[in-house]
Protein backbone atom coordinates (compact mmCIF):
# COMPACT_ATOMS: atom_id res chain seq x y z
CA UNK A 1 0.00 0.00 0.00
CA UNK A 2 1.64 3.64 -1.26
CA UNK A 3 1.86 5.82 1.74
CA UNK A 4 0.78 9.54 1.45
CA UNK A 5 2.32 13.00 3.62
CA UNK A 6 1.99 16.18 3.23
CA UNK A 7 4.85 17.12 1.66
CA UNK A 8 8.02 15.36 -0.19
CA UNK A 9 11.52 16.87 -0.08
CA UNK A 10 13.94 15.03 -2.71
CA UNK A 11 17.84 15.75 -1.11
CA UNK A 12 18.75 17.00 2.30
CA UNK A 13 21.52 19.54 0.76
CA UNK A 14 21.78 23.62 1.29
CA UNK A 15 18.08 23.99 -0.25
CA UNK A 16 16.09 20.85 1.08
CA UNK A 17 17.23 20.97 4.79
CA UNK A 18 16.26 24.60 4.92
CA UNK A 19 12.16 23.69 2.86
CA UNK A 20 11.83 20.81 5.62
CA UNK A 21 12.63 22.11 8.64
CA UNK A 22 10.28 25.17 7.60
CA UNK A 23 7.62 22.38 6.23
CA UNK A 24 8.17 20.52 9.45
CA UNK A 25 7.92 23.07 12.02
CA UNK A 26 4.66 24.81 10.55
CA UNK A 27 2.91 21.33 11.20
CA UNK A 28 3.20 19.39 7.77
CA UNK A 29 4.05 15.54 7.68
CA UNK A 30 6.79 15.74 5.69
CA UNK A 31 9.50 13.32 4.04
CA UNK A 32 12.82 14.35 3.36
CA UNK A 33 14.26 11.46 0.55
CA UNK A 34 18.15 11.34 0.82
CA UNK A 35 20.28 9.00 -1.74
CA UNK A 36 23.14 8.82 0.63
CA UNK A 37 23.38 8.01 4.34
CA UNK A 38 24.49 10.03 7.53
CA UNK A 39 28.46 10.51 7.19
CA UNK A 40 30.58 10.64 10.77
CA UNK A 41 32.72 13.94 10.88
CA UNK A 42 35.28 11.39 11.67
CA UNK A 43 35.15 9.57 8.20
CA UNK A 44 38.66 10.39 6.23
CA UNK A 45 39.10 13.47 7.65
CA UNK A 46 43.27 12.88 7.92
CA UNK A 47 43.25 10.99 4.60
CA UNK A 48 44.85 12.98 1.89
CA UNK A 49 43.72 10.94 -0.91
CA UNK A 50 40.33 10.61 -0.08
CA UNK A 51 39.04 13.95 -0.12
CA UNK A 52 36.45 15.02 -2.05
CA UNK A 53 39.02 18.17 -3.66
CA UNK A 54 41.00 14.94 -4.96
CA UNK A 55 38.78 13.77 -7.40
CA UNK A 56 41.48 12.06 -9.12
CA UNK A 57 41.32 8.86 -6.74
CA UNK A 58 37.86 9.45 -4.77
CA UNK A 59 34.44 11.46 -4.86
CA UNK A 60 33.79 12.34 -1.36
CA UNK A 61 31.54 10.58 0.88
CA UNK A 62 28.87 8.36 -0.61
CA UNK A 63 26.21 5.86 -0.75
CA UNK A 64 26.85 3.27 1.78
CA UNK A 65 30.24 4.79 2.94
CA UNK A 66 31.50 4.33 -0.60
CA UNK A 67 32.29 7.07 -2.88
CA UNK A 68 29.70 8.76 -5.02
CA UNK A 69 28.81 6.97 -8.03
CA UNK A 70 28.79 8.49 -11.26
CA UNK A 71 25.67 9.30 -13.05
CA UNK A 72 26.63 11.67 -15.17
CA UNK A 73 28.36 11.92 -18.59
CA UNK A 74 30.27 14.51 -20.41
CA UNK A 75 29.25 14.43 -24.31
CA UNK A 76 32.75 15.11 -25.69
CA UNK A 77 32.56 12.55 -28.71
CA UNK A 78 34.59 10.84 -26.42
CA UNK A 79 31.94 9.11 -23.97
CA UNK A 80 33.87 10.29 -20.88
CA UNK A 81 31.68 9.75 -17.22
CA UNK A 82 31.65 12.97 -15.30
CA UNK A 83 30.84 12.07 -11.73
CA UNK A 84 29.16 14.67 -9.52
CA UNK A 85 31.42 16.64 -7.03
CA UNK A 86 29.40 16.50 -4.11
CA UNK A 87 28.89 14.78 -1.18
CA UNK A 88 26.21 11.92 -1.75
CA UNK A 89 25.36 12.02 2.08
CA UNK A 90 22.56 13.71 4.81
CA UNK A 91 23.38 17.55 4.06
CA UNK A 92 24.96 16.96 0.15
CA UNK A 93 27.78 19.31 -0.50
CA UNK A 94 27.32 21.33 3.02
CA UNK A 95 28.93 18.37 4.66
CA UNK A 96 32.12 18.77 2.62
CA UNK A 97 32.25 22.40 0.98
CA UNK A 98 34.82 25.10 1.60
CA UNK A 99 32.09 26.85 3.19
CA UNK A 100 32.13 30.46 1.61
CA UNK A 101 28.71 32.84 2.59
CA UNK A 102 28.58 35.20 -0.12
CA UNK A 103 25.60 37.69 -0.72
CA UNK A 104 25.32 38.42 -4.37
CA UNK A 105 25.79 41.82 -5.05
CA UNK A 106 22.45 43.70 -6.30
CA UNK A 107 23.67 44.09 -10.00
CA UNK A 108 23.70 40.18 -9.79
CA UNK A 109 19.54 40.71 -9.97
CA UNK A 110 19.00 42.60 -12.78
CA UNK A 111 22.41 41.88 -15.00
CA UNK A 112 19.99 42.86 -18.54
CA UNK A 113 19.24 45.93 -16.79
CA UNK A 114 22.88 46.77 -15.43
CA UNK A 115 24.37 45.47 -19.16
CA UNK A 116 22.18 45.79 -21.71
CA UNK A 117 23.11 43.36 -24.21
CA UNK A 118 26.07 40.92 -24.48
CA UNK A 119 27.40 40.25 -27.56
CA UNK A 120 27.42 36.62 -28.21
CA UNK A 121 25.31 35.89 -24.65
CA UNK A 122 21.98 36.30 -23.30
CA UNK A 123 21.26 38.23 -20.31
CA UNK A 124 18.58 37.75 -17.80
CA UNK A 125 17.10 39.61 -14.93
CA UNK A 126 15.89 37.45 -12.05
CA UNK A 127 12.33 37.72 -10.71
CA UNK A 128 13.35 38.96 -7.18
CA UNK A 129 15.67 41.70 -6.14
CA UNK A 130 18.16 42.00 -4.10
CA UNK A 131 15.68 43.75 -1.47
CA UNK A 132 13.67 41.07 -2.06
CA UNK A 133 16.08 38.30 -0.67
CA UNK A 134 17.87 40.34 1.81
CA UNK A 135 15.93 39.53 5.02
CA UNK A 136 16.42 35.88 3.70
CA UNK A 137 19.77 36.00 3.44
CA UNK A 138 20.06 37.44 7.36
CA UNK A 139 17.89 34.57 8.38
CA UNK A 140 20.39 31.64 6.79
CA UNK A 141 23.20 33.95 8.23
CA UNK A 142 21.66 33.74 11.81
CA UNK A 143 19.60 30.18 11.70
CA UNK A 144 22.46 27.99 10.11
CA UNK A 145 25.56 30.27 10.96
CA UNK A 146 27.69 32.60 9.28
CA UNK A 147 30.96 34.48 10.16
CA UNK A 148 32.05 37.66 9.10
CA UNK A 149 33.06 41.53 8.71
CA UNK A 150 32.35 43.77 5.70
CA UNK A 151 34.70 46.22 7.23
CA UNK A 152 36.92 47.67 4.11
CA UNK A 153 34.84 46.11 1.18
CA UNK A 154 32.82 49.07 -0.32
CA UNK A 155 31.18 47.14 -2.79
CA UNK A 156 29.21 44.54 -0.77
CA UNK A 157 25.47 44.82 -1.12
CA UNK A 158 23.98 46.80 2.18
CA UNK A 159 22.62 44.35 5.24
CA UNK A 160 20.22 45.74 8.04
CA UNK A 161 22.19 43.45 10.67
CA UNK A 162 26.29 42.30 10.89
CA UNK A 163 27.54 39.14 10.95
CA UNK A 164 26.42 36.90 13.94
CA UNK A 165 30.09 35.77 14.13
CA UNK A 166 33.05 37.79 13.90
CA UNK A 167 35.27 37.09 10.93
CA UNK A 168 38.63 34.62 11.19
CA UNK A 169 41.72 36.21 11.96
CA UNK A 170 44.18 36.92 9.71
CA UNK A 171 46.95 34.11 8.93
CA UNK A 172 50.74 35.18 7.74
CA UNK A 173 49.66 34.39 3.93
CA UNK A 174 46.84 36.68 4.50
CA UNK A 175 48.75 39.59 6.25
CA UNK A 176 51.00 39.46 3.09
CA UNK A 177 48.63 39.25 0.73
CA UNK A 178 46.61 42.38 2.36
CA UNK A 179 49.55 44.30 2.23
CA UNK A 180 50.36 44.06 -1.23
CA UNK A 181 46.48 44.29 -2.04
CA UNK A 182 46.38 47.79 -0.06
CA UNK A 183 49.63 48.62 -2.25
CA UNK A 184 48.10 48.24 -5.36
CA UNK A 185 44.62 50.81 -4.17
CA UNK A 186 42.91 47.73 -3.73
CA UNK A 187 40.00 46.98 -0.70
CA UNK A 188 40.67 43.44 1.00
CA UNK A 189 38.94 41.91 3.28
CA UNK A 190 38.11 38.69 5.00
CA UNK A 191 35.63 36.49 3.47
CA UNK A 192 32.57 34.90 5.07
CA UNK A 193 31.92 31.87 5.90
CA UNK A 194 29.43 29.08 7.14
CA UNK A 195 32.08 28.05 10.05
CA UNK A 196 32.17 29.21 14.19
CA UNK A 197 34.98 31.51 14.54
CA UNK A 198 33.47 31.41 18.02
CA UNK A 199 30.90 28.85 19.92
CA UNK A 200 27.66 29.24 17.96
CA UNK A 201 24.29 27.54 18.59
CA UNK A 202 25.74 24.70 20.71
CA UNK A 203 29.13 23.74 18.63
CA UNK A 204 32.47 24.79 18.90
CA UNK A 205 34.63 27.15 16.93
CA UNK A 206 36.88 25.96 14.35
CA UNK A 207 40.19 24.86 15.09
CA UNK A 208 41.69 25.46 11.85
CA UNK A 209 42.44 22.01 10.64
CA UNK A 210 44.22 22.11 7.10
CA UNK A 211 41.89 19.04 5.87
CA UNK A 212 38.67 20.97 5.91
CA UNK A 213 37.37 21.66 2.49
CA UNK A 214 36.73 18.48 0.43
CA UNK A 215 35.94 16.95 4.28
CA UNK A 216 33.84 16.47 6.84
CA UNK A 217 34.22 18.55 10.15
CA UNK A 218 35.98 16.68 12.84
CA UNK A 219 34.17 18.54 15.64
CA UNK A 220 31.37 20.05 13.56
CA UNK A 221 32.41 23.53 13.70
CA UNK A 222 31.53 23.76 9.89
CA UNK A 223 27.82 25.04 9.17
CA UNK A 224 25.37 22.95 6.77
CA UNK A 225 21.86 21.74 6.78
CA UNK A 226 23.20 18.01 8.81
CA UNK A 227 23.80 19.97 12.16
CA UNK A 228 21.50 22.91 11.65
CA UNK A 229 18.15 22.81 10.22
CA UNK A 230 17.40 19.15 9.63
CA UNK A 231 17.96 18.10 13.85
CA UNK A 232 15.13 21.28 13.63
CA UNK A 233 13.06 19.41 11.42
CA UNK A 234 13.22 16.18 13.18
CA UNK A 235 12.41 17.16 16.37
CA UNK A 236 9.04 18.69 15.72
CA UNK A 237 8.17 15.08 15.23
CA UNK A 238 6.46 16.27 11.53
CA UNK A 239 10.03 15.40 9.52
CA UNK A 240 11.19 11.29 7.96
CA UNK A 241 14.80 11.64 6.88
CA UNK A 242 14.75 8.43 4.61
CA UNK A 243 18.18 7.49 3.65
CA UNK A 244 19.25 5.57 0.92
CA UNK A 245 16.53 6.68 -1.62
CA UNK A 246 16.79 7.39 -4.75
CA UNK A 247 13.77 9.45 -6.57
CA UNK A 248 13.58 8.59 -9.90
CA UNK A 249 10.56 10.44 -11.01
CA UNK A 250 7.39 11.91 -10.31
CA UNK A 251 4.58 10.39 -10.82
CA UNK A 252 1.14 11.89 -12.37
CA UNK A 253 -2.52 11.09 -12.00
CA UNK A 254 -4.70 11.30 -15.79
CA UNK A 255 -5.12 15.17 -15.48
CA UNK A 256 -1.58 15.38 -15.42
CA UNK A 257 -1.47 16.56 -11.71
CA UNK A 258 1.54 15.78 -9.80
CA UNK A 259 0.52 13.13 -6.72
CA UNK A 260 3.85 11.90 -5.39
CA UNK A 261 7.59 10.17 -6.66
CA UNK A 262 8.69 6.57 -7.32
CA UNK A 263 11.91 5.64 -5.72
CA UNK A 264 14.41 3.41 -4.99
CA UNK A 265 15.74 1.55 -2.07
CA UNK A 266 19.36 0.44 -1.20
CA UNK A 267 18.29 -3.21 -2.88
CA UNK A 268 16.85 -1.41 -5.46
CA UNK A 269 13.41 -2.34 -4.43
CA UNK A 270 10.57 0.10 -6.07
CA UNK A 271 8.24 2.10 -4.08
CA UNK A 272 6.04 5.04 -4.08
CA UNK A 273 5.07 7.91 -1.91
CA UNK A 274 1.94 10.26 -2.44
CA UNK A 275 2.41 13.82 -1.35
CA UNK A 276 0.18 16.77 -1.95
CA UNK A 277 3.24 19.03 -2.07
CA UNK A 278 6.36 17.90 -3.88
CA UNK A 279 9.76 19.83 -3.33
CA UNK A 280 13.28 19.53 -5.14
CA UNK A 281 16.48 20.42 -4.04
CA UNK A 282 18.43 17.24 -5.55
CA UNK A 283 21.20 20.18 -7.35
CA UNK A 284 20.74 21.59 -10.01
CA UNK A 285 21.56 18.73 -12.21
CA UNK A 286 19.59 16.15 -10.38
CA UNK A 287 16.60 17.96 -10.34
CA UNK A 288 16.27 18.64 -13.69
CA UNK A 289 17.37 14.84 -14.43
CA UNK A 290 13.73 14.13 -12.16
CA UNK A 291 11.74 16.46 -14.48
CA UNK A 292 13.12 15.25 -17.47
CA UNK A 293 12.33 11.70 -16.09
CA UNK A 294 9.37 12.62 -15.57
CA UNK A 295 7.25 11.80 -18.70
CA UNK A 296 3.64 10.99 -19.29
CA UNK A 297 1.16 11.21 -21.53
CA UNK A 298 0.43 15.07 -20.31
CA UNK A 299 3.92 15.35 -19.91
CA UNK A 300 5.82 13.84 -23.00
CA UNK A 301 8.90 15.72 -22.94
CA UNK A 302 9.20 15.61 -19.70
CA UNK A 303 7.33 17.09 -16.00
CA UNK A 304 6.77 21.22 -16.71
CA UNK A 305 8.84 21.17 -19.90
CA UNK A 306 6.47 22.13 -22.65
CA UNK A 307 8.73 25.09 -23.26
CA UNK A 308 11.95 22.67 -23.14
CA UNK A 309 13.71 24.66 -20.83
CA UNK A 310 14.11 22.09 -17.83
CA UNK A 311 17.41 21.53 -18.28
CA UNK A 312 18.81 24.83 -20.05
CA UNK A 313 21.00 27.37 -19.16
CA UNK A 314 22.95 24.92 -16.98
CA UNK A 315 26.49 25.96 -16.01
CA UNK A 316 28.55 26.49 -12.81
CA UNK A 317 31.79 28.37 -12.43
CA UNK A 318 34.76 29.18 -14.46
CA UNK A 319 38.05 30.06 -12.11
CA UNK A 320 40.83 31.55 -12.69
CA UNK A 321 44.27 31.91 -10.40
CA UNK A 322 47.78 32.99 -10.38
CA UNK A 323 50.52 30.96 -8.50
CA UNK A 324 53.79 32.39 -6.90
CA UNK A 325 56.70 31.55 -4.31
CA UNK A 326 57.70 33.52 -1.56
CA UNK A 327 61.10 32.89 -0.80
CA UNK A 328 60.53 32.44 2.81
CA UNK A 329 57.75 29.47 4.21
CA UNK A 330 54.27 30.47 5.19
CA UNK A 331 53.29 26.92 5.90
CA UNK A 332 51.85 26.65 9.69
CA UNK A 333 49.62 23.50 8.71
CA UNK A 334 46.56 25.88 9.47
CA UNK A 335 43.23 25.75 7.55
CA UNK A 336 41.02 26.57 6.24
CA UNK A 337 42.89 28.84 4.05
CA UNK A 338 40.32 31.02 2.15
CA UNK A 339 40.90 34.65 4.31
CA UNK A 340 41.94 37.54 2.25
CA UNK A 341 39.68 38.57 -0.38
CA UNK A 342 38.66 41.39 -3.08
CA UNK A 343 35.47 42.65 -5.27
CA UNK A 344 36.76 45.54 -6.77
CA UNK A 345 36.51 43.81 -10.19
CA UNK A 346 33.16 42.50 -9.36
CA UNK A 347 31.03 44.72 -11.85
CA UNK A 348 31.63 47.97 -13.65
CA UNK A 349 34.65 47.03 -15.59
CA UNK A 350 35.32 49.21 -18.81
CA UNK A 351 34.21 47.15 -21.74
CA UNK A 352 32.96 44.11 -19.69
CA UNK A 353 29.96 42.42 -18.27
CA UNK A 354 30.58 41.32 -14.70
CA UNK A 355 33.19 40.67 -13.17
CA UNK A 356 35.45 38.28 -10.82
CA UNK A 357 36.09 37.90 -6.89
CA UNK A 358 39.73 36.99 -6.27
CA UNK A 359 40.77 35.45 -2.87
CA UNK A 360 43.58 33.25 -1.27
CA UNK A 361 42.73 29.62 -1.56
CA UNK A 362 42.47 26.90 0.74
CA UNK A 363 44.64 25.30 2.39
CA UNK A 364 47.00 22.86 0.23
CA UNK A 365 47.46 19.01 1.13
CA UNK A 366 51.06 17.79 -0.05
CA UNK A 367 49.24 15.00 -2.67
CA UNK A 368 47.42 17.97 -4.12
CA UNK A 369 50.47 20.06 -4.68
CA UNK A 370 52.43 17.32 -5.82
CA UNK A 371 49.78 16.20 -8.30
CA UNK A 372 49.22 19.72 -9.86
CA UNK A 373 52.31 22.00 -9.28
CA UNK A 374 54.99 19.52 -9.72
CA UNK A 375 56.32 18.54 -13.11
CA UNK A 376 58.46 14.65 -13.26
CA UNK A 377 59.20 11.89 -11.04
CA UNK A 378 61.51 10.42 -8.57
CA UNK A 379 64.20 11.99 -6.62
CA UNK A 380 64.25 15.58 -8.21
CA UNK A 381 60.48 15.77 -8.20
CA UNK A 382 60.36 14.81 -4.21
CA UNK A 383 62.86 17.48 -3.81
CA UNK A 384 60.95 20.51 -5.88
CA UNK A 385 57.88 19.23 -3.74
CA UNK A 386 60.23 19.44 -0.60
CA UNK A 387 61.40 22.88 -1.08
CA UNK A 388 58.00 24.58 -2.74
CA UNK A 389 55.06 23.43 -0.98
CA UNK A 390 54.97 25.54 1.69
CA UNK A 391 56.33 28.95 -0.50
CA UNK A 392 53.86 28.45 -2.71
CA UNK A 393 50.78 31.39 -3.11
CA UNK A 394 47.31 31.11 -4.76
CA UNK A 395 45.00 34.11 -5.30
CA UNK A 396 42.16 32.99 -6.98
CA UNK A 397 37.89 32.96 -7.63
CA UNK A 398 35.12 32.48 -9.89
CA UNK A 399 34.03 34.55 -12.55
CA UNK A 400 30.66 36.19 -13.59
CA UNK A 401 29.41 33.27 -16.37
CA UNK A 402 27.05 34.50 -19.12
CA UNK A 403 24.92 31.28 -19.12
CA UNK A 404 23.95 30.08 -22.56
CA UNK A 405 20.37 28.54 -23.43
CA UNK A 406 21.67 25.74 -25.10
CA UNK A 407 24.61 24.52 -22.66
CA UNK A 408 21.87 21.99 -20.97
CA UNK A 409 21.46 18.96 -19.61
CA UNK A 410 19.95 15.81 -21.11
CA UNK A 411 18.62 12.35 -21.15
CA UNK A 412 20.91 9.43 -22.24
CA UNK A 413 18.77 6.64 -22.81
CA UNK A 414 22.06 4.79 -23.72
CA UNK A 415 23.64 4.68 -20.20
CA UNK A 416 21.84 4.06 -16.86
CA UNK A 417 23.05 4.01 -13.55
CA UNK A 418 23.19 1.28 -10.54
CA UNK A 419 19.26 1.99 -10.17
CA UNK A 420 18.48 1.36 -14.41
CA UNK A 421 17.86 5.19 -14.36
CA UNK A 422 19.18 7.27 -17.35
CA UNK A 423 22.60 8.92 -17.22
CA UNK A 424 22.42 12.43 -17.57
CA UNK A 425 24.53 13.89 -20.76
CA UNK A 426 25.53 17.68 -19.89
CA UNK A 427 25.50 19.23 -23.75
CA UNK A 428 28.29 21.87 -24.40
CA UNK A 429 27.85 25.60 -26.18
CA UNK A 430 29.99 27.79 -27.48
CA UNK A 431 30.90 30.25 -24.67
CA UNK A 432 30.13 34.04 -24.75
CA UNK A 433 33.41 35.68 -25.77
CA UNK A 434 33.09 37.97 -22.68
CA UNK A 435 34.15 34.68 -20.30
CA UNK A 436 36.81 34.84 -21.85
CA UNK A 437 37.87 38.08 -21.41
CA UNK A 438 36.73 38.46 -17.66
CA UNK A 439 38.83 34.96 -17.45
CA UNK A 440 41.63 36.51 -18.52
CA UNK A 441 41.48 40.34 -17.02
CA UNK A 442 41.06 38.41 -13.68
CA UNK A 443 43.84 36.68 -13.85
CA UNK A 444 46.34 39.36 -14.82
CA UNK A 445 44.79 41.20 -11.67
CA UNK A 446 45.64 38.23 -9.23
CA UNK A 447 48.68 38.30 -10.90
CA UNK A 448 49.71 41.71 -9.69
CA UNK A 449 48.60 40.92 -6.30
CA UNK A 450 51.07 38.15 -6.32
CA UNK A 451 53.82 40.70 -7.88
CA UNK A 452 53.32 42.89 -5.49
CA UNK A 453 53.84 40.59 -2.59
CA UNK A 454 57.01 39.99 -4.12
CA UNK A 455 56.50 36.51 -4.81
CA UNK A 456 58.51 34.69 -7.73
CA UNK A 457 58.04 32.60 -10.72
CA UNK A 458 54.67 34.02 -10.80
CA UNK A 459 52.62 32.34 -13.34
CA UNK A 460 49.13 32.38 -14.87
CA UNK A 461 47.18 30.55 -18.03
CA UNK A 462 48.31 32.71 -21.63
CA UNK A 463 45.51 34.71 -22.96
CA UNK A 464 45.27 32.00 -25.62
CA UNK A 465 44.52 29.58 -23.24
CA UNK A 466 41.45 31.20 -22.05
CA UNK A 467 40.37 31.79 -25.78
CA UNK A 468 40.60 27.76 -26.34
CA UNK A 469 38.34 26.96 -23.62
CA UNK A 470 35.14 28.05 -26.13
CA UNK A 471 32.75 25.72 -24.78
CA UNK A 472 30.82 25.74 -21.60
CA UNK A 473 29.19 22.29 -20.38
CA UNK A 474 26.51 21.81 -17.91
CA UNK A 475 28.45 21.07 -14.22
CA UNK A 476 28.08 18.32 -11.90
CA UNK A 477 29.98 20.36 -9.34
CA UNK A 478 29.06 21.85 -6.40
CA UNK A 479 28.61 24.87 -8.42
CA UNK A 480 25.85 24.83 -10.63
CA UNK A 481 22.62 26.42 -11.60
CA UNK A 482 20.08 27.32 -14.27
CA UNK A 483 18.10 24.42 -14.90
CA UNK A 484 15.37 25.34 -13.95
CA UNK A 485 15.51 29.00 -13.62
CA UNK A 486 12.92 31.34 -11.85
CA UNK A 487 11.15 34.33 -13.63
CA UNK A 488 7.97 35.90 -14.46
CA UNK A 489 6.82 34.81 -17.95
CA UNK A 490 6.27 30.65 -18.43
CA UNK A 491 7.41 31.28 -21.96
CA UNK A 492 11.29 31.84 -20.93
CA UNK A 493 11.30 30.17 -17.87
CA UNK A 494 10.53 27.22 -15.55
CA UNK A 495 9.50 28.29 -12.18
CA UNK A 496 7.91 31.70 -10.93
CA UNK A 497 9.55 33.84 -8.33
CA UNK A 498 8.49 31.36 -5.65
CA UNK A 499 10.19 28.56 -7.06
CA UNK A 500 6.64 27.04 -7.79
CA UNK A 501 6.44 25.17 -11.30
CA UNK A 502 4.39 27.26 -13.77
CA UNK A 503 2.66 24.27 -15.29
CA UNK A 504 2.25 22.47 -11.64
CA UNK A 505 0.12 23.76 -8.61
CA UNK A 506 1.82 21.51 -6.21
CA UNK A 507 5.85 21.48 -7.49
CA UNK A 508 8.46 23.70 -6.68
CA UNK A 509 12.50 23.79 -6.87
CA UNK A 510 14.63 24.98 -3.97
CA UNK A 511 18.51 24.50 -5.07
CA UNK A 512 20.21 26.51 -7.64
CA UNK A 513 18.79 25.03 -10.39
CA UNK A 514 16.42 28.15 -10.02
CA UNK A 515 19.53 30.61 -10.08
CA UNK A 516 19.37 32.15 -13.80
CA UNK A 517 22.81 33.21 -12.98
CA UNK A 518 25.92 32.99 -10.05
CA UNK A 519 27.45 36.07 -10.47
CA UNK A 520 31.11 35.94 -9.07
CA UNK A 521 30.38 34.47 -5.86
CA UNK A 522 30.08 30.48 -4.50
CA UNK A 523 26.05 30.05 -4.42
CA UNK A 524 25.70 28.19 -1.17
CA UNK A 525 23.97 31.24 0.57
CA UNK A 526 22.11 32.12 -1.66
CA UNK A 527 20.44 28.43 -2.43
CA UNK A 528 19.53 28.42 1.51
CA UNK A 529 18.08 31.97 1.34
CA UNK A 530 16.00 31.40 -2.03
CA UNK A 531 14.99 27.98 0.04
CA UNK A 532 13.96 29.83 3.17
CA UNK A 533 11.49 32.03 0.95
CA UNK A 534 10.83 28.92 -0.96
CA UNK A 535 9.42 27.18 2.24
CA UNK A 536 7.72 30.56 3.43
CA UNK A 537 5.82 30.88 0.53
CA UNK A 538 4.90 27.01 0.50
CA UNK A 539 3.86 27.38 4.27
CA UNK A 540 1.87 30.57 3.48
CA UNK A 541 0.04 28.63 0.43
CA UNK A 542 -0.64 25.91 2.87
CA UNK A 543 -2.31 27.93 5.51
CA UNK A 544 -4.86 29.27 3.01
CA UNK A 545 -5.69 26.13 2.17
CA UNK A 546 -4.14 26.16 -1.33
Amino acid sequence: MNETVDAVVVGSGAGGGVVASLLARAGMKTVIMEMGEWTSQQSDSENFLAGQRSCILTQGPGRDGSYTKAWQKWDNGRNNVVVPNSAAVVGGGTVTYGAMAWRYMKEDFRLKSTYGEVEGGELYDWPISYDDLEPYYERAEYEIGVSGDNTGNPFAAPRKKPFPMPAFPYTKQDLLVRDAVLKLGLHPFMCPALRNSVPYNGRPACLHQRSCVGYACPIDAKNGSANTVIPKALKTGNCELRTNAMVSRILTDGSGKATGVEWFDADRGRHVTLAKVIVLAAASTGTARILLLSKSAKHPNGFSNSNNLVGAYSHGHWYVEATGYMDESLYTSDGPGVGVAINDFTHHIDGLVGGGTLHTDFSWLPYQFANGKVRGWGIAHKREVREKFGRLVRVCGPIEEIPMRDGRCVLDDKKRDYFGIPLVSSLGTPRCPNDAKIAFFMAQQAARILEAMGAKEVTQPRRESYLRQSSIGSAGGQHQCGTCRMGNDPATSVADSWGRLHEADNVYVADGALQPNMGAFNPVLTIMACAYRVGDGIVNQWRHGK
